[in-house]
């Protein structure tokens, strides 16, 4: 048999073993020293000189040195954290009362909760179990239809492996030696643009089919006023924040009586107006943050490349100035030059004379080190004095890849690396879109406002206190990612932080929950590199024995076009997303598909993003859907596979329509990176 033939029955063999049960780590490290073993055998040397046993070596140290898998730990222990410190279910409530007025509220507010978990947590089956736990029986009494309230709980779960920060995400960037930063900018659009059409589809079968979805009764619609906000309301105005506003100016009627334990100050009064303002603030904080990116902040750059042109322009024609005024002395000079040459021949026979080209002169071939001591040959290959070891100059490569630390580059164009800014002028109309938004905020607010009761004060409370920490922990993670300020793994240690202090705040952070937050982080991560070390190996004893070679030259020989090869091998993943994790794909079978990107002119980033997607097709195709079986084991006994595998279709359908949009309009995936940092 073959090297090629040895490789691709390796490849074929893996797929058999992994749905046989056996761990998928270890069982790519077994065939990997098995099959490298037979293709560095000499029968001539002792089999413990084998060179398979040195590069298990090299693989497993390149593996655990990535810099990429260090934010995984931390953002497992965040999803984890807030996982077992129970913040779900209040904030299940006051969603559902958010969004009571809409077809379908209860699948609406599942979706809503899937996808804000689903970012903070990162874990499919975490999510899935959770919201099966909290959200499934709660439609199912409310007489939802069993299609509608499984196909919501097992999409909206899987949202957390696409929006960042997910750890599928830094595994192929890991892999595929690309920028975090760069792809989760890639990932986010097409995230919540999926989570938008999942939104879509719920309502318009509500809409279609009410049946669906009945109506809650009136005691599940209704948000429970306190004794003294109806006080406020008899007092002042019925608009509630017209009262709060004016109980400010003259406090002494809001605090005649204490009403229910609670007693009414204007320290009271003053936190309570601050609440009912969270949306003047939310809106101010992000059309702020937009008008200073865009505007300020992008522009720095532009303005100092500006600058540095500006002063190259005058220092060039300052140097034209000079050699225009030389030229003009050399001709005026030259007319002395003949009376001035006798008496230079008269001032040279008297005296010393200097030998031709005066002072010390460095000898041969030192005019090329800038110093006065020349290097010995070949050093010039190197920065220092020291020349780096046989070997070291693909680590020297890997380390100065701008991929790997700059999130300004892409791999494709790391050799067309210039001084232009990161990012580009201000958009041509910006600002008429920018003020028309303002006034259409504006006037939202305004309407808001003067409509305000105590009942959307009491639902605008329960949301302060139960999303929003969660929601500007979210922001504040993704935030400091995107804008540069840190990087992946310090913005997952903050995170985690942050996570630790909502779980404390809530009352709800005990050691037991702890101690189990890190074990499952400890046995995850782990889980991770042990799967990294393994396809390291795997996919280097593939490549010796020419089976990357044999797929490449497979389908080069398909004559495809880059349309058609995107269509292959995403075609290939989905199918392969059947008996197999994410991660087995990520580490396992995308190597064998970067190297033709480059041949094909496609971008990692769109590629990749693509896999994202469609491994969230993977998790609700059956017969193997993973999602399916999450829920299954936490839903009522009536609740058959069959009926969850029906509500799961049309969403694979939706994820699909999703990839056909990224096919047609690259723009999506990849319009946000190339604004942030940079073509």
């Amino acid at each position: 048999m073959s090297d090629a033939a040895l490789g691709m029955t390796m490849l074929g063999l893996i797929v058999v073993v992994i749905m046989m049960g056996f761990p998928t780590a270890f069982t790519l490290m077994g065939l990997g020293m098995v099959f490298g073993f037979t293709a560095f055998y000499d029968p001539s040397q002792p089999w413990f000189d084998n060179r398979i046993f040195n590069l298990m070596v090299q693989r497993t140290f390149g593996a655990m040195t990535n810099d990429t898998l260090l934010s995984i730990p931390l953002f497992v222990l965040m999803g984890y954290i807030m996982e077992r410190g129970a913040l779900v279910d209040k904030m299940f409530h006051s969603v559902q009362l958010a969004f009571r007025r809409l077809p379908g509220s209860l699948a609406v507010t599942t979706l809503v909760i899937c996808t804000f978990w689903g970012i903070a947590s990162g874990l499919v089956g975490a999510v899935v179990v959770l919201m099966g736990v909290i959200a499934m029986r709660p439609m199912l009494n409310a007489g939802y239809d069993v299609r509608l309230a499984s196909g919501v709980i097992t999409a909206g779960g899987t949202l957390g492996i696409l929006i960042p920060p997910s750890v599928m995400i830094i595994v192929y960037a890991a892999v595929a030696g690309q920028s975090v930063v760069k792809l989760y900018a890639a990932a986010m659009f097409p995230g919540f643009f999926l989570a938008f059409l999942y939104l879509l589809y719920i309502v318009g079968w509500v809409l279609i089919n009410p049946k669906v979805a009945p109506k809650l009764p009136p005691e599940q619609l209704r948000a429970p006023v306190p004794a003294w906000l109806e006080h406020m309301g008899r007092e002042y105005t019925p608009r509630i924040f017209m009262a709060l506003l004016a109980s400010l100016v003259s406090p002494a009627r809001a605090m005649q009586a204490t009403i229910e334990g609670v007693r009414v100050s204007w320290w009271h009064l003053l936190r309570s107006v601050f609440t009912a303002l969270v949306p003047l603030w939310l809106a101010v904080a992000m059309l702020g943050a937009t008008w200073w990116y865009v505007v300020i902040y992008s522009q720095q750059d532009n303005n100092a490349a500006a600058a540095v042109v500006a002063v190259a322009k005058e220092a060039k024609e300052g140097q034209a100035a000079t050699a225009g005024a030389t030229g003009a002395a050399s001709v005026a000079g030259a007319s002395g030059t003949s009376s001035g040459a006798s008496a230079s021949a008269e001032n040279s026979s008297s005296g010393v004379q200097e030998p031709p080209g005066a002072g010390v002169q460095e000898p041969p071939g030192a005019q090329r080190v800038s110093g006065g001591v020349q290097e010995p040959p070949g050093a010039e290959k190197t920065s220092g004095g020291l020349s780096e070891p046989p070997g070291a100059e693909s680590t020297a490569k890997v380390a100065s890849s701008p991929d790997k630390d700059e999130p300004l580059q892409e791999m494709s164009s790391a050799s067309d690396a210039t001084d232009a800014p990161k990012t580009e002028p201000v958009p041509e109309g910006f600002y008429t879109g920018f003020w028309i938004t303002l006034a259409t905020v504006a006037a939202l607010l305004a309407w808001y406002y003067w409509n305000f009761d105590g009942e959307q004060f009491e639902i605008l409370r329960m949301l302060t206190s139960s999303v929003m920490p969660l929601a500007i922990l979210t922001l504040v993670v993704l935030g400091v990612i995107l804008f540069g300020i840190t990087t992946a793994t310090e913005s997952a240690a903050v995170g985690a932080f942050g996570a630790f202090l909502m779980a404390f705040q809530a009352r709800t952070l005990t050691f037991e929950r702890i101690k189990e937050a890190v074990f499952l982080t400890a046995k995850t991560t782990s889980m991770v590199c042990w799967l990294f070390v393994g396809s390291a190996l795997f996919s280097a004893v593939f490549a010796i024995l020419g089976g990357q070679r044999l797929v490449e030259e497979w389908v080069m020989g398909l004559n495809l076009t880059p349309v058609q090869f995107l269509l292959l091998s995403q075609a290939i993943i989905f199918v392969l997303g059947w008996p197999l994790e994410w991660t087995e794909i990520i580490v396992i079978f995308v190597p064998i598909f970067l190297p033709l990107l480059q041949h094909f002119q496609i971008d990692p980033m769109l590629w990749g993003t693509l896999v994202f997607v469609n491994l969230q097709a993977a998790f609700l195709s059956p017969p193997v859907a993973m999602s399916a079986f999450y829920l299954k084991g936490v839903s009522p006994p009536h609740v058959t596979i069959n009926q969850i595998f029906a509500g799961m279709m049309p969403y694979m359908l939706i994820v699909i329509l999703c990839m056909v949009l990224m096919y047609v309009w690259p723009g999506l995936t990849l319009w946000l990176p190339n604004y942030l940092y940079g073509k």
